[in-house]
């Protein structure tokens, strides 16, 4: 792998590099003019299973200079491959078509989906690797158990309503997240064996879990997938979570943080781990490229220059600027320890 490409690989080990590697989530999605090109009309599951198209969008950020690539799909990938359909609901997002109610529900779902039930992501990423030549690496993702039991519920972001249902159904709850969790280890391997070179985790919803319930809902979870997937380089992602302590402790090669947190604290608090973010994704979607510059240099001398990976909040916003997301980059390619 060049130089440039090892620059993430780099900071995340971290080892000295001579400036912070930037990617953003979701950098490959619907803000980008280009990729709603390459949709057209195609419905979200259809273009994610088009090898070609799927491979063409994870690759569209690269021309704005970013120093890795994540696949474009979705985190109920994995549930889809375990047996469990999903369809795309407009402003509501994936919902189950069965959704989980029982244990049957459970025990029918396989908790070791033959590679082939997801033979077209091992696709898109041979295809990118091959593009790329080893010009940058290639991230890949899943959602933790607790984010992704929520999907296959039905509840989604309704936290409450996971919550309800956890109370209501301990053991189904229970089982559940551990079939999760075997299945996210068996999916993230096998991306790891086919060539991907890091993971993310999201667990988007968990930021709104009580202490108590992160305790057990969350944490064990991601320590187990993070210890069963060294040495890959892993990321842990939990929306705006208040439980830093709980994330730095997880296992996780990289901790991302939102805009509550404050980077160059947690910098201090914790020299031995790697930080991700934390330029705010909402004043990319609202702010002059100015204020993005102003905002990204602020991140940039947060994080120190090295044990930083550089990113948002969250994921780009659909209505994000192309100028905004330009001036991002750009302002930390730009970066000088001297800054």
């Amino acid at each position: 792998m060049t130089a440039a490409a090892s620059l993430l690989l780099e900071a995340l080990a971290g080892r000295p590099v001579p400036r912070p590697p930037v990617w953003a989530m979701r950098q490959a999605g619907r803000w980008d003019p280009e990729f709603q090109k390459l949709r057209g009309r195609l419905g979200f599951y259809e273009f994610c299973t088009h090898v070609d198209l799927a491979a063409q969008a994870s690759l569209l950020p690269r021309r704005f200079g970013v120093d890795a690539i994540i696949l474009f799909y979705d985190i109920t990938t994995l549930a889809l491959a375990m047996g469990l359909p999903f369809q795309m609901q407009p402003a509501a997002g994936p919902r189950p078509t069965n959704p989980v109610r029982s244990l049957a529900d459970v025990d029918r779902l396989d908790a070791a989906p033959d590679p082939q039930r997801f033979a077209f992501l091992l696709a898109i990423l041979e295809r990118v690797k091959k593009e790329l030549a080893g010009a940058l690496p290639v991230l890949v993702f899943a959602g933790a158990p607790f984010t992704l039991a929520s999907y296959c519920l039905g509840t989604g972001q309704d936290v409450a309503a996971t919550r309800a249902f956890a109370a209501a159904q301990p053991e189904v709850w229970r089982r559940l997240l551990a079939k999760l969790n075997t299945a996210t280890v068996h999916f993230l391997r096998t991306l790891a064996e086919r060539g991907a070179d890091a993971c993310q985790l999201f667990d988007s919803w968990a930021g709104e879990l009580t202490r108590e319930e992160y305790l057990q809902w969350a944490q064990p979870y991601h320590r187990a997938i993070f210890a069963a997937l060294r040495p890959l380089p892993t990321i842990l992602f939990v929306k705006e979570g208040p439980e830093l302590e709980l994330m730095a402790s997880s296992g996780a090669t990289a901790v991302s943080l939102g805009t509550r947190h404050d980077l160059a604290a947690a910098r201090r608090r914790w020299p031995d781990l790697t930080f991700q973010g934390n330029v705010s994704d909402l004043l990319l979607r609202d702010g002059t490229p100015e204020q993005v510059i102003a905002a990204t240099r602020e991140c940039l001398a947060a994080g120190g220059g090295q044990r930083h990976v550089v990113n948002l909040s969250h994921g780009c916003d659909p209505a994000m600027p192309v100028a905004n997301f330009e001036a991002f980059v750009a302002t930390v390619r730009s970066y000088r320890k001297t800054d």
